[in-house]
């Protein structure tokens, strides 16, 4: 009686807990017909933010990744002092509160910010501009790409990386034919995560860019701009942004399969002994 009395008791909490996340899920696209959710995607508000939104991300992207994958690969693989102040200053943004870090880029670029004379004698302007979108996406983002990349790093076996060095092959050319391949599940991920991250920035980027449409206004920010003007242009906008949430967590889980087994390495070792 009592182990039955426990397993409805975890059951019931299960299904108020899944009801509890899945039901405003779900209410986005109750709300309102699903053809009149698609015409909504039509409305120029949405057409406009939906352009701005993966233009400054798929770039902030290119950035997290030219810069944060060597950075996490320092992290991982050397150890010096200060090395845990490092990753706690990367860390840091993720639990900044997002009108913070838009403040926080807005001191440092803006007009009177720490480098805005400086980059006002090069003609740059960044404040109220896409480039503004972009920086506070990535600097929102590329924390929890550095993180899974650090771990994604940290996890090669270090004889794998000496026995390609003893073969003779050079730092470089190890990092590209072993280190990345070996890596590449981890790496997939974090970004996954960055990407979802970034397209979902709102804080920062209100604070740091404004909100013009076609110009800074991204997703989230046509969300909160349309909430009292058409509500179902709202809804749509969310709609999407759920549908594209979706697919990105798919696409995480699916990068977690793909790990590289011992007969990946195998081959990596045959290809670079061979060449």
């Amino acid at each position: 009686m009592r182990r039955a009395l426990l397993a409805f008791v975890y059951f019931l909490a299960a299904a108020v807990a899944l009801a509890f996340l899945v039901l405003p899920v779900l209410a986005i696209f109750l709300h309102v017909s699903p053809g009149r959710l698609v015409d909504q995607l039509s409305n120029p508000v949405v057409t406009d933010a939906l352009i701005v939104s993966f233009k400054t991300t798929l770039i902030a992207q290119v950035l997290v990744l030219l810069l944060g994958t060597p950075t996490a690969y320092l992290l991982a693989s050397r150890r010096f002092p200060g090395r845990s102040l490092c990753i706690t200053l990367v860390e840091l943004p993720l639990v900044l509160p997002p009108a913070v870090a838009g403040i926080g880029l807005l001191a440092a670029f803006g007009r009177f910010g720490l480098l805005g004379s400086t980059l006002r004698s090069f003609g740059v302007t960044i404040p109220f501009t896409q480039s503004a979108v972009t920086l506070a996406v990535a600097f929102v983002a590329s924390p929890l790409y550095i993180r899974q990349a650090i771990a994604a790093f940290e996890a090669i076996d270090p004889n794998l990386v000496a026995a390609s060095r003893t073969l003779g092959a050079g730092p470089a050319r190890t990092f590209f034919r072993v280190v990345l391949p070996l890596a590449r599940g981890g790496l997939a991920a974090g970004e996954a995560l960055a990407f979802a991250r970034g397209l979902g920035e709102f804080g920062a980027t209100i604070m740091f860019a404004g909100s013009l449409q076609k110009v800074t206004q991204t997703l989230p920010l046509a969300i909160y701009a349309e909430f009292e003007v058409n509500f179902d242009v709202t809804l749509a906008i969310s709609a999407l942004l759920v549908l594209i949430s979706a697919a990105l967590l798919i696409s995480l889980k699916l990068t977690s399969l793909w790990q590289p087994s011992q007969q990946t390495s195998r081959s990596l070792f045959a290809r670079l002994s061979s060449t």
